[in-house]
């Protein structure tokens, strides 16, 4: 392991003038770490602990370059400043030394501290060999007992960086694992998505709940945790026939505040949450999970629930028309979990292909015409019956009995006369 390859740390590289740094200024944390495993990063995240005023000097650096500000920490002194492709965070000095500081972090590999105006760099407690030998261990424990949540980053970066967990760390974190409930549900949701969208992710996902991380949020996962580790491989498979999935699963779930799970994710928490819908909704809910969130991973839970209750190839059309009405975009997680859990690919592919196909009038239903042409040529009142009636149509015309909006009108009027057969599901 070179040191010369924390030249990509070098002032020149930083989207701010080194001058306006106060001396000695100390570069620690990932940054360090991963400029040391020769990590490329298409996004710089610098970490600075500065003697005094980090605060106020981030906040000076920001004004004269018109980038983002925000103070993090205010107790702590942790500011951090936005630049268009690198965020840089500023941490005043834990203690009364950078020594003092230093023991006080998490992870050795994550202890190491570097001077990129001196080039000098430092290494308490030998965290080069860890890093070297692919080891993540603690700096000291009671460290992870002050903030839990690291307990669970531990799995988190073993992921992340292909590294194994030390036996003595390990040791501590099953001592410790209660303490996690005591962090704040968002920051463990936090982990838990860097996690869920790591291809490696559920296998330290199920080694953080066998050993008592995870098993309190997630209460009914011991036969499932088999099974997500298999959905990385089913998407794999399905992908052979289904070029666009990866890019699908990649999609994120959208709501108003911010771009949440992506759908791959979303397949992975479906696996991790209680089968029946209402208790998953009270465990997602617990992990602070945003509306968007919570509605795709039930959507999937109830969509697997239908594909267990018969055969996919003795649905009808009208049911599978209910399936893709409630999956909606979810399809894609529904399919790879549904593999994942044992329905056989060849079983799955006659939706896979409605799916995928834009025109298919069950998963992409035609509508012939609107509630306004119905109200207008039959009279009718605004009401429920309406929407009743739409669908009907729609299914009328996926299970081609109908193909024009002449068909669709007079089926409409057979309904009304009847009042049988609308809204059914079967």
């Amino acid at each position: 392991m070179s040191i010369n390859s924390l030249s990509a740390l070098s002032p020149e590289n930083w989207p701010f003038d080194g001058r306006m740094l106060p001396q000695p200024v100390y570069l620690v944390g990932g940054s360090v770490r991963d400029a040391l495993l020769k990590r490329k990063r298409e996004y710089l995240d610098l970490d600075f602990i500065i003697l005094d005023q980090a605060v106020s000097i981030a906040r000076n650096i920001a004004k004269e370059y018109q980038a983002g500000f925000v103070v993090l920490d205010a107790e702590r002194k942790i500011a951090r400043v936005v630049f268009k492709g690198t965020t840089v965070d500023f941490a005043e000095i834990e203690g009364d030394s950078l020594e003092e500081d230093l023991w006080r972090r998490d992870f050795t590999i994550n202890a190491i501290a570097y001077n990129p105006f001196t080039d000098e760099l430092i290494d308490l407690f030998n965290a080069l060999k860890d890093l070297q030998e692919g080891i993540i261990r603690m700096v000291k424990s009671g460290n992870l007992r002050e903030d839990p949540l690291r307990l669970l980053r531990a799995y988190r970066q073993a992921a992340q960086l292909g590294f194994v967990i030390s036996p003595e760390t390990q040791t501590t974190i099953r001592e410790f694992a209660p303490l996690l409930t005591q962090v704040a549900a968002e920051r463990v949701q936090t982990e838990l998505g860097y996690l869920l969208s790591h291809p490696q992710g559920m296998v330290w996902i199920e080694k953080a709940w066998k050993n008592g991380l995870l098993s309190d949020y997630f209460p009914a996962a011991t036969e499932n945790l088999e099974i997500g580790k298999k959905v990385e491989i089913v998407v794999e498979q399905l992908e052979k026939n289904w070029s666009n999935l990866g890019v699908e699963l990649a999609t994120g779930v959208r709501d108003t505040v911010k771009t949440s799970l992506s759908l791959l994710a979303i397949a992975k928490l479906a696996i991790l949450v209680n089968p029946d819908a209402e208790k998953a909704e009270v465990e997602l809910m617990r992990l602070k999970y945003s509306n968007a969130e919570i509605k795709s991973t039930i959507a999937v839970i109830k969509g697997l629930a239908k594909l267990s209750e018969r055969e996919i190839s003795q649905m009808s059309v009208r049911q599978q028309y209910f399936l893709f009405q409630e999956i909606g975009k979810n399809f894609p997680a529904l399919a790879v979990v549904a593999v994942a859990k044992g329905i056989s690919r060849e079983e799955i592919n006659c939706l896979i292909q409605r799916y995928i196909n834009p025109d298919d009038p069950v998963a992409h239903p035609i509508a012939l015409l609107n509630g306004n042409d119905l109200i207008t040529t039959l009279k009718l009142p605004k009401s429920p019956i309406v929407g009743q009636l739409l669908t009907e149509i729609k299914i009328a015309r996926a299970e081609e009995k109908i193909f024009t909006k002449g068909e669709a009108i007079k089926l409409a009027e057979k309904l009304i006369q009847s009042k049988e057969g609308i809204g059914n599901r079967e």
